[in-house]
């Protein structure tokens, strides 16, 4: 391909591709153009391993760079959108990378001061490093395990040890609620937002003998370096299968970013052990 296109001084392939040549380009690299076609990227761990040594990212927004990515970390190429036409998304997303280096990463790196530095350049990288780091790499990635769930696995399992009679609990418990699981529905759901807290109340249609097996709660998945947040919900009243749910909380999040689940609740580990989740739609 690059003899047929006289592409030789543009153009570098790079044979047998590993960990050993990654370590050597992430060292040196100021941006990392990463351009996969949406959505077949699994992950993306090569942008990730520039972050440490100062590289941006410029990548479409698949893998983890459509987590990863706001506007004071890097760069996206297109908007998330994918076309039925391959070659049309490609000229697309071509043009559109052409677009962000002219007018974007280009001035952003060769716009320099009195001290030959770019002030631009260094605040995203400091930007980049300071947001991104901490959260993608392998330390918190195995203290985030250990904490949430090896640790508390190992507390469980001691737990259950002790009581001989866990196990049977536990299977009758599990036993009810998949006989009375399918049943459970939505009814009405309502949200009131005021100055400074939000009001969720929903009626949920299920069993009386599964309320102390479930847990309903409203969740909010994280975007960039926000968290994920998750409130249950208080059960207020029944009338025969009706049950009527509430939660008030502050309003530091818009109401629509959150969505009502319910999740099996009887000592055991979600989605681990049981990975029934229903999601209000």
């Amino acid at each position: 391909f690059i003899h047929e296109n006289r592409l030789q001084d543009r153009v570098v392939f790079l044979e047998d591709y590993d960990m050993h040549v990654a370590e050597q380009l992430v060292q040196g690299v100021d941006v990392w153009i990463n351009m996969p076609r949406l959505p077949y990227e699994a992950c993306g761990t090569s942008g990730m391993k520039v972050l440490v040594n100062g590289g941006l990212n410029v990548s479409t927004l698949d893998g983890w760079w459509a987590e990863a990515f706001t506007p004071e970390v890097g760069w996206k190429i297109g908007n998330n959108t994918t076309s039925c036409n391959d070659p049309e998304q490609d000229r697309r997303d071509a043009m559109d990378l052409y677009n962000i280096l002219e007018n974007e990463i280009i001035p952003a790196f060769y716009t320099r001061d009195q001290q030959n530095i770019s002030p631009d350049w260094t605040n995203i990288m400091r930007n980049s490093m300071s947001i991104l780091t901490p959260q993608y790499s392998a330390n918190r990635s195995v203290i985030e395990y250990t904490q949430k769930y090896y640790l508390p696995a190992q507390q469980e399992y001691e737990k259950r040890r002790a009581d001989s009679n866990s196990g049977q609990t536990l299977f009758k418990a599990k036993r009810t609620l998949e006989s009375a699981w399918s049943e459970i529905a939505f009814g009405k759901c309502d949200v009131i937002q005021s100055e400074s807290k939000i009001e969720f109340t929903a009626i949920l249609i299920h069993e009386i003998s599964i309320c102390d097996l479930i847990c309903v709660e409203i969740f909010a998945d994280g975007a960039g370096s926000q968290s994920n947040d998750r409130f249950t919900m208080k059960l207020q009243s029944n009338n025969g299968k009706e049950h009527l749910y509430f939660i008030s909380i502050s309003d530091q999040r818009p109401y629509s970013d959150y969505t009502i689940r319910v999740l099996p609740q009887y000592g055991v580990h979600v989605p681990l052990e049981d990975s029934r989740i229903l999601w209000q739609r």
